[in-house]
């Protein structure tokens, strides 16, 4: 059975750097469903337009992933209770197949990671602070706290393991 990985956390905690490095260790029939892409890249809608116009396609993307993938992975800010309908679908599909993870980091050490980020330059501490959420936690499927001092590494390893039982 397909399984879901769901990497959530605000801007600048290391998600799409963990979800990428995560598609690279399970390789191959492995589907990267990232947030960002979907809205800016693929809708090029920002706002709640954005919710609006990339929630049915989010949906969709991960019923897709359920039945061609053996390992799906979404990623994104994904605030709780806007994307409630994502995670009910997610619930619905994948039952007890979801490994969930929440980067619970202070607002400082996002800023500093931004600043490592390749697109440090389009967006800054403003719009940081404007799209912050306080512990956005799921209310229907239990997260795994990803801290501060965790390494890319060991927060790689850990969900492989996690996933694949090893």
């Amino acid at each position: 059975m397909s399984k879901l990985i769901i990497l959530r956390g605000n801007s600048g905690s290391g998600k799409t750097t963990a979800a990428k490095a995560l598609q690279e260790k399970f390789g191959p029939n492995t589907m990267l469903l990232s947030h960002d892409m979907v809205r800016m890249q693929i809708l090029y809608v920002w706002s709640r337009e954005g919710l609006e116009k990339s929630l049915p396609l989010m949906r969709e993307l991960l019923e897709y992933g359920r039945l061609h993938s053996a390992v799906t992975i979404l990623e994104g800010i994904l605030p709780a209770v806007d994307y409630l309908p994502l995670f009910e679908t997610a619930r619905a599909g994948f039952g007890q197949n979801i490994f969930a993870y929440y980067y619970d980091l202070p607002f400082e050490e996002t800023l500093r990671r931004h600043q490592t980020k390749p697109n440090r330059d389009e967006f800054g501490e403003e719009d940081m602070r404007r799209w912050w959420r306080e512990k956005d936690y799921l209310p229907n499927i239990p997260e795994t706290v990803l801290s501060p001092d965790i390494s890319l590494h060991d927060a790689v390893e850990r969900i492989y393991s996690d996933v694949t039982g090893s």
